[in-house]
This record gives structure tokens, C-alpha cells and sequence, in this order.
């Protein structure tokens, strides 16, 4: 039987990292074992570890691939041929939208506090963060100042934080308001 499962439904280091995520975020980390992920899953435990050699760099797997994927987002923000003024509208509601389209994602990059993980990491958001100064520098030049691009990105993640929060709404439902917030923002830095 088990070898008929393996055909019907091959095990994937993207299958394990969606039900691990969904799980990191409802229940935190450090409730977190690998065997109620392969349960989950349909397999045994031992099957992750063929993937992932501990919890951790499970973890650290689902993290870089999540901030891989906003870095991805930003940088075709950032090549789009358009002017500054859309370009930075696009930016800040890019955020927004990725992070309350992937709120299980946002959760795992930006939300889960635990100090076994913390010194680990700090690369990935300190790159995304540096991508999201550049750019706005770029754009903006000394318009803007450290503290002012902190400041938009303070108020960007409190958006998005607030709207996490209500997962039967989504960006759709809250477009509207992502729109009036951006415009808000922008009428400091053009």
C-alpha cells in the first residue's frame, strides 16, 4: 500500500513546506513536530527527514523561499518600465497586497517571535529590507532619510499586520483601503 500512496501522491519538498507553514503559523514552532507534519501528510516522519535533516531547517527552507518570493516581487516592481510616481505607488501597495494575499507567508517571515530562531534569522529580512531602502531612495533620493523609509515601512507592516488579523477578508475586500493608505504615504515623498 505504501508504495501505491508514493505513485498516487509523491511526497514534495513543496508539499511538506505548505502543510508546515500552515501549521507553524496556527499552532507556533515550538508546538511544532515533525511527526504532526507527516501525519498530516499521510507519511511517516522518517520521510521528512529524507527532505529536511530537523525542524529548523524546515523552518528556515520555508522562510527564505517566502522571502525569495516578496525579493522576486519587489525586483519586478523595480524593472517595470514606468514612471517614478507608479513606481512607487507600486512598491508600497505591492507590499501590502503580497502580504495580505499570503498572510500564512507574512506570519512566518515577519510574525512568529521565538528566541531559538531568531539569531538565524536576520539575513533574509535585512535583504528585503535593504532592496525596499534602495528602492525607495532610488526613487524618492534625498527626499527621503532612513528614518522616513523606516517610517513607510512601519506603517506598510502595520497594515498588513492588522489586516492578518481578519483572514476572511481579503485583498479584494480591502483594496480600497490599501489604495487610500498608499496615497496617504506618497503625498510626503513626491
Amino acid at each position: 500500500m505504501a508504495a501505491r500512496r508514493a505513485v498516487d501522491q509523491e511526497l514534495t519538498k513543496e508539499k511538506i513546506l505548505e502543510t508546515a507553514r500552515s501549521l507553524f503559523v496556527s499552532e507556533g514552532y515550538q508546538h511544532v513536530t515533525m511527526r504532526q507534519i507527516a501525519t498530516l501528510l499521510g507519511y511517516s516522519h522518517g520521510s521528512l527527514y529524507y527532505h529536511f535533516k530537523n525542524k529548523a531547517e524546515l523552518f528556515y527552507n520555508i522562510v527564505a523561499k517566502d522571502f525569495t518570493l516578496l525579493n522576486e516581487t519587489l525586483d519586478n516592481i523595480i524593472k517595470a518600465d514606468t514612471d517614478v510616481e507608479n513606481k512607487l505607488r507600486s512598491i508600497l501597495s505591492g507590499y501590502i497586497e503580497f502580504g495580505i494575499r499570503r498572510p500564512n507567508h507574512y506570519q512566518i517571515m515577519f510574525l512568529i517571535q521565538d528566541d531559538d530562531l531568531q539569531s538565524e534569522l536576520q539575513q533574509e529580512p535585512k535583504i528585503t529590507y535593504e532592496k525596499f531602502a534602495s528602492a525607495l531612495y532610488m526613487l524618492c533620493g534625498s527626499k527621503v532619510t532612513p528614518a522616513i523609509i523606516w517610517s513607510l515601512f512601519l506603517s506598510l507592516h502595520g497594515f498588513v499586520v492588522h489586516y492578518c488579523g481578519h483572514p476572511e477578508l481579503t485583498y479584494e475586500d480591502v483594496k480600497g483601503m490599501a489604495e487610500a493608505h498608499v496615497r496617504f504615504l506618497m503625498k510626503g515623498l513626491l
